[in-house]
């Protein structure tokens, strides 16, 4: 049993080893979208962009921020519909007194949810009923702009003949917690974008980041809008895949010099939102789910412990023995890729020492996720309840509760 362990141990460490070199080459591959100094889409021939901005119980956080720093774009023909969506804050006041003061920023106040449809998808709907835009840029209330984002965003769009183009922003931390999981979170996607080959026209596996979504009108028409979305938590990644199923060109690059956001303040909030998100990004499949969680915390969680307890051991007096320099390998695997994404989220590398813990955190939110909309529990998010048994559910728990029925009948 022991010299299996070992002999596990040493899997773990070399597969770690794997793992830093796919982040290296990742990376490597991985496009930076700077400032354009192209100052043609300043003028009034730039293609005209509706942005949407859905925005519920924003008062506490940046939405006055985020409004100004869109309105100030130095890009040549654009507008802004914001939508309160049922907030039950002074959200909507903020909104309004800001379109007071700038005409390009329509006001939509939120209808009541139709039977069928989750928040989000709604509000973008009602907006996207309002734009005029031949590109539409769905973004997101706690973001903000560089003044040449837009513009240089849609000067990468062009240049590259692309029907749709996500950005990345730069991610924010300001609490531990935050330090921990979010250099953790980039590092899980940027994974998912290598494996399944998200940049690779040939690939339909898509990724979108809802904070800066920039498509062509006539695209989003194709898919069916937002609609066509409108029971999926995750839509900004599901409008990627769909675009991508066209056969259209999507791109997804990096802007932290042009984007940024704060996506969470509290743990509280992190373990809210995190728990809407994740088991849709394995399709609402348990199994996998589950998978995923026990593989991570074998091979990440308790190789840590391992070299954790055996080094304390050692301080106490204890023999050097054969499970410490595997186990410490895994670990230092870790804390090298974690120093890697921890850089790139401007968080201090002393955090990439919490690697083990930020894994188990964010797997143990997708176990409280998968388990919680599963069975019908469902999720919270800013007050509204997502998935549970009674409201909406996902496409395909639905689909696989309507095949039992008919089994049943």
């Amino acid at each position: 049993m022991f010299t299996l362990l070992i002999s596990a141990l040493w899997l773990i460490a070399f597969a770690w080893l794997v793992i830093v070199v796919l982040t290296l080459h990742g990376l490597s591959r991985q496009r930076r979208l700077l400032a354009t100094s192209d100052l043609r889409l300043t003028t009034s021939e730039a293609p005209f962009v509706s942005i949407l901005v859905p925005a519920r119980n924003e008062e506490q956080r940046v939405l006055e921020d985020c409004i100004r720093s869109i309105l100030a774009q130095d890009y040549g023909r654009f507008e802004v519909i914001a939508v309160d969506d049922r907030s039950t804050d002074n959200t909507g006041a903020i909104l309004k007194r800001l379109a007071q003061r700038d005409e390009r920023l329509t006001v939509i106040e939120g209808a009541e949810l139709p039977p069928g449809w989750l928040g989000k998808p709604y509000a973008m709907q009602q907006a996207l009923n309002h734009a005029r835009g031949e590109w539409i840029l769905a973004t997101d209330a706690d973001m903000i702009f560089e003044a040449a984002a837009l513009r240089s965003a849609m000067d990468c769009a062009l240049e590259h003949n692309a029907d749709a183009l996500t950005l990345i922003p730069q991610f924010e931390t300001g609490s531990f917690w935050e330090r921990v999981m979010i250099p953790t979170w980039e590092w899980v996607f940027l994974m998912f974008t290598i494996f399944y080959r998200v940049n690779d026209p040939k690939s339909d596996r898509g990724a979108g980041i809802g904070g800066f979504f920039l498509i062509r009108r006539t695209v989003l028409n194709r898919v069916g809008g937002y609609e066509g979305l409108k029971d999926e938590v995750m839509e900004d990644v599901r409008l990627a895949e769909r675009v991508k199923r066209l056969g259209a060109r999507m791109m997804i690059d990096r802007a932290p010099a042009l984007i940024r956001t704060r996506m969470y303040r509290t743990f509280g909030e992190m373990w809210e939102c995190s728990t809407k998100n994740w088991f849709s990004g394995v399709n609402f499949s348990f199994p996998f789910a589950l998978l995923c969680v026990v593989s991570m915390y074998l091979g990440a969680v308790v190789p840590a412990l391992i070299a954790l307890v055996s080094v304390l051991a050692i301080a106490f007096g204890a023999e050097l023995n054969s499970v410490v320099i595997p186990a410490a390998l895994s670990w230092l695997f870790q804390v090298l890729v974690l120093a890697i994404a921890s850089r790139r989220s401007g968080v201090s590398v002393i955090y990439a020492l919490t690697a083990p813990l930020g894994l188990a955190l964010i797997y143990a939110m997708l176990f409280d996720s998968g388990l919680r909309i599963t069975t019908g529990k469902g999720v919270t998010w800013k007050g509204r309840r997502i998935y549970e048994r009674r409201g909406v559910r996902p496409p395909r728990l639905r689909t696989a509760a309507s095949q039992v029925s008919k089994l049943e009948e």
